[in-house]
């Protein structure tokens, strides 16, 4: 079965990939694959830009939408035109000569990636260039044109150490067993910076300590050179952090809630003299 697999840590945000599916289907007719994409409205692969945090602790993630090419797709049953097929290779079509327009996939799809078009009269999304794979292509259009390897295709089972690291994005409630894998999606982060108020200074090789409340499970890290510390990878949930210096009192915040990225900026540790 064909998968990809999106490395999201290896991704810049240079758009070639869907500024390629631009060019490989708008005003292309494709047929019996696709019809050809419109230029505007239509994205069969989209890349979002997802701000993290807040002013200085800011991070970019670069998230693509695209057709999960699911192995138990909604928009299929939804299809009363039964225009919509899965290949042997896993890849699902939407076969326009079929497609009576009637637009119950586009409801259907819980990741929001068919497209209608409207003036042909027919639903549209990626087609993992089933075309090009058809004349002997070892990928879609996308994948090529990728300049830090972030999109990688082909069959699950030459895949599997990607995918063993990997994992999919499924809506709560369904399980639509989707074909598109992801390595590396970004997970909460709660980043500060400690420094002495009487000197006014950065205070380095500080410990900090955050403890997830509900199992908990603890990671520590030490502040850089300028007082700054970051942990990642964190689970949405509520935690506790202390700050430790030896010569300063201990800080302790009790609750830290992780729903969004959090920045707890400057922690003043005072002296313990003071």
């Amino acid at each position: 079965m064909k998968a990809l697999v999106i490395d999201v840590s290896k991704c810049n945000g240079c758009y070639n990939c869907q500024i390629a599916c631009k060019d490989e289907h708008v005003g292309n007719d494709w047929s019996p694959y696709a019809r050809p994409q419109p230029l505007t409205g239509h994205f069969w692969i989209k890349v979002a830009d997802i701000v993290r945090g807040t002013f200085p602790k800011v991070k970019v993630a670069y998230i693509h939408d695209i057709c999960q090419h699911c192995a138990d797709a909604p928009c299929m049953p939804a299809c009363k035109g039964q225009a919509i097929v899965r290949r042997d290779d896993g890849i699902v079509l939407i076969e326009p000569d079929k497609c009576r327009g009637d637009r119950n996939c586009v409801a259907a799809c819980p990741y929001g990636v068919i497209y209608f078009n409207e003036n042909l009269n027919t639903a549209q999304k990626c087609t993992f260039c089933a075309h090009l794979l058809d004349k002997g292509a070892r990928e879609p259009r996308c994948v090529g044109v990728c300049p830090t390897g972030a999109l990688t295709f082909g069959e699950e089972e030459e895949l599997k150490t990607l995918i063993d690291r990997a994992e999919v994005i499924e809506p709560a409630g369904l399980s639509t067993k989707p074909r598109v894998y992801y390595v590396a999606l970004p997970k909460r982060f709660v980043a500060g910076a400690v420094y002495d108020p009487a000197e006014d200074e950065c205070i380095e090789e500080a410990v900090v300590t955050i403890t997830d409340l509900k199992d908990g499970t603890k990671f520590t890290t030490s502040t850089d050179d300028f007082g700054d510390f970051w942990f990642e990878g964190l689970k949405v949930g509520e935690y506790s952090l202390t700050v430790k210096k030896d010569g300063f009192k201990p800080h302790r915040i009790e609750s830290v809630g992780t729903e969004q990225d959090i920045n707890l900026g400057d922690i003043a540790l005072r002296r313990e003299k003071e």
